[in-house]
């Protein structure tokens, strides 16, 4: 007894000094730093976690965006919290977000490390990639093929409109009854995203376009909503050999197995003369770029990083945007009719909707826009960091610092937003009808870091809204409730599960 209470007096003095050397560093910190944004208290080791895990006075959680916003709002635009030792500094509001990210983006475009995502992505790829050269060649690159795609000779709108048609062949199978559209639309965007990568389509039921699918869901559970996120706070957990820390190596290794594969299956069938898809145009690169110099950042293994940046940010985003808008038709009948009807007006029956069609149909556009505007799918944008000590609007930020751009309090910024939580497409039209910009609208990021995705993903977005709605009226169930529109917080913020009844029209 008197051993183990010698024991529980060592640990308690153990404790004491554990606190005493984070409370002096993190003062002295403070002082040599400069200011540092406001925020709420920071506790030993823990950081400013008690804090954020619950909303005083209700006991209810909030999701991290609404968090975020809410801690904007109690200290100011740009304000901090410790996730333990590490400083996070927070970016409320449109001009913020923009200051930093556009007028100082050398400073904040930088990524930190992230112990969990960097198991998955090694720090390759582009999204999570740091910035520098090797990061801004592969974009280059990137950037250059997916035009190529998008509006060159390989154009991509006749490979969205034949896919199309398998969907609206899957919708009809439920007219008139309420059916889940999560797992049809799921499946077309990244059915999009293989029409491009791999050169061909697959069909719904195929093992290997399944095998795909459940991989990269699987992969971005384990990233968003599992314990193996405790990964970012104890890296060492990565080690354990089993549950979701088992998971994780796993299937990585799984994911690199089947990407590796396609990837060696390309090398040995491709035409530099004809290259077919992204892979083949990559792989040219490789090529080109080793003949040029031994030294060039481009490879196989690079490549396989760049394909799952292209599904995780170009399936992901753009489903869950396409589901939010059959969500938001069917809780807002007025609107959707009003779609309805210039659909009639500028396409007619006889003919699939054009990416041309875009600039006669405003009214369309702006209820896109603004389901975008309302839903923001990735609110958080990916984490930024400060790639050097910074003097920011009268706050000093320390480099190294992980930097958060709430796009969703820039979205709801009622500066730049008259009734800013209200579902109004209107406010994106002048008073002729035509589209007007607001340059705080920023679905795709602002600044260096901005997605590189956007034009093919406005034009998915476009031929897919109009062509479900040129042939359904969505419909709630009847006596349902009222749609849940918050939205589950993961990698992206996605509907919660709804069914809905598609009508022929």
């Amino acid at each position: 007894m008197e051993a183990a209470g010698e024991a529980g007096d060592c640990l308690v003095v153990t404790l004491i000094m554990l606190a005493a050397l984070f409370l002096t560093r993190y003062f002295m910190n403070r002082k040599s730093r400069g200011r540092i944004p406001a925020g709420p208290p920071c506790w030993p080791l823990i950081g400013s976690l008690p804090t954020l895990a619950w909303r005083p006075g209700s006991g209810a959680q909030l999701p991290p965006h609404l968090q975020l916003t809410a801690l904007g709002k109690a200290y100011g635009d740009i304000c901090s919290l410790y996730l333990g030792s590490r400083l996070l500094v927070v970016l409320n509001g449109f001009q913020t977000v923009k200051d930093a990210l556009q007028h100082n983006a050398e400073v904040f475009s930088d990524r930190p490390t992230i112990p969990l995502i960097t198991i998955i992505t090694q720090r390759k790829g582009i999204v999570f990639a740091p910035y520098g050269l090797v990061w801004k060649q592969q974009r280059r690159f990137c950037l250059s093929t997916l035009r190529h795609f998008g509006f060159g000779k390989l154009d991509l709108e006749p490979k969205i409109i034949e896919e199309l048609q398998f969907v609206k062949s899957e919708f009809s199978k439920s007219v008139g009854t309420a059916f889940s559209p999560f797992h049809v639309i799921n499946n077309a965007v990244s059915n999009i995203i293989c029409s491009m990568c791999f050169g061909k389509r697959f069909d719904y039921d195929d093992e290997e376009f399944r095998t795909m699918l459940s991989l990269i869901v699987r992969g971005m559970k384990l990233a968003s909503n599992s314990p193996a996120m405790l990964i970012n706070v104890i890296p060492l957990l990565q080690y354990l050999p089993f549950g979701p820390f088992k998971e994780i190596g796993q299937t990585v290794k799984e994911v690199t197995t089947f990407l590796k594969n396609i990837i060696s299956q390309h090398r040995k069938t491709m035409d530099p003369e004809n290259p077919r898809d992204f892979i083949d145009f990559y792989l040219k690169e490789v090529d080109h770029e080793i003949q040029r110099n031994q030294n060039t950042s481009f490879s196989e293994d690079y490549l396989f990083y760049i394909i799952g940046d292209l599904f995780v940010a170009g399936s992901d985003t753009t489903s869950n945007t396409v589901l939010w808008a059959i969500l938001f038709m069917a809780a807002y009948p007025e609107i959707q009719e009003k779609v309805h009807r210039e659909i009639s007006a500028i396409v007619g029956e006889s003919r699939p909707p054009s990416i041309k069609d875009k600039l006669h149909m405003p009214f369309t556009g702006a209820t896109i826009m603004e389901i975008q505007r309302m839903t923001t799918v990735v609110p958080l944008a990916i984490p930024h960091m400060a790639s050097e000590t910074v003097d920011f609007k009268d706050y000093t930020i320390p480099k190294g610092s992980t930097v958060i751009a709430n796009l969703w309090s820039v979205h709801r910024d009622p500066s730049m937003w008259e009734q800013p939580d209200e579902f109004n497409p209107s406010r994106f039209l002048d008073a002729n009808g035509n589209i007007v910009k607001n340059e705080a609208f920023m679905p795709f990021g602002i600044g260096k870091r901005i997605c590189m995705g956007e034009q093919m993903a406005k034009m998915e977005l476009f031929l897919i809204f109009s062509t479900l709605l040129q042939s359904f009226c969505f419909k709630l169930p009847e006596g349902s409730d009222a749609p849940n529109m918050t939205g589950r917080f993961g990698l992206t913020l996605s509907p919660h599960p709804f069914k809905i009844i598609p009508v022929k029209r």
